[in-house]
């Protein structure tokens, strides 16, 4: 893998309804991925769950000899997992119940997260108290669905980030903000208190499948990026037409 490309994959939790897809899918988790799937109560998060599993095995042995059943996974102590033992593979998943991605990148950290567009107003009444009062004062002078629209791509990106850091929700959702406007487009600012710089990130908006995507990446500059499609789960991917959105912030 070049180290300045990185690689979403997209796979679809639906899929998994069609005949022998599961069946094909199950060798490849381990025992306990296996286990934690046939507890689900609900059919629609094992889907999502068996989905997950599969794309990140899958996609990760397009970049390294090991084969899909073979991978084994380590978690820090926030819960983000990593390759076990260490390969120089980055990658970071992100799940809903129509989308799931896994973004991969060689030796820096990665970050991502999928949101259906149809939770957008159900994030501008909730996700306020996760934004800073920067990014609230922001999202005030909007209206409509310009104000919808800004309160998906925050909840995205603050996700994005945290799971970048590997540190999840020990880090304060309102001491970083990701400011609209001017040259850059689009800035992340970061309190002092996060033991961090923004300027060893760059990150990226997408929109596929009715869905937003955040990517973040520790890059100085704007990486290339390709997308895949697993569809279905187990067929070689397919490169979609994507990859020329812009990085930020822009230089």
């Amino acid at each position: 893998m070049d180290k300045e490309t990185l690689h979403l994959w997209c796979a679809y939790p639906d899929d998994v309804l069609a005949d022998g897809v599961a069946q094909a899918c199950t060798p490849l988790l381990s025992e306990d991925e296996r286990a934690r799937w046939l507890a689900f109560k609900f059919e629609r998060l094992g889907r999502e769950y068996l989905t997950t599993r599969t794309l990140v095995r899958t996609a990760l042995s397009a970049y390294h000899p090991l084969a899909p059943e073979a991978w084994r996974f380590a978690l820090n102590a926030y819960g983000k997992p990593a390759a076990d033992p260490e390969c120089g593979l980055r990658f970071n998943l992100s799940n809903s119940p129509g989308l799931v991605v896994c973004l991969i990148g060689q030796g820096a950290e990665v970050g991502v997260d999928v949101e259906p567009c149809e939770r957008a107003e159900v994030i501008a009444e909730v996700g306020a108290k996760a934004l800073s009062p920067l990014e609230l004062a922001q999202l005030d002078a909007l209206r409509g669905p310009e104000r919808l629209d800004r309160a998906l791509w925050l909840w995205t990106l603050k996700e994005a980030y945290i799971k970048a850091r590997g540190m999840g929700l020990s880090l304060p959702l309102n001491k970083f903000s990701f400011l609209f406007g001017g040259v850059a487009g689009i800035r992340l600012e970061l309190d002092p208190c996060l033991g961090d710089e923004a300027g060893r990130w760059r990150f990226c908006l997408l929109e596929h499948a009715g869905h937003r995507i955040a990517l973040m990446a520790e890059r100085t500059a704007a990486p290339e990026l390709q997308v895949w499609e697993a569809r279905p789960l187990l067929a070689p991917p397919a490169r979609l037409p994507a990859g020329g959105e812009p990085w930020f912030p822009l230089s």
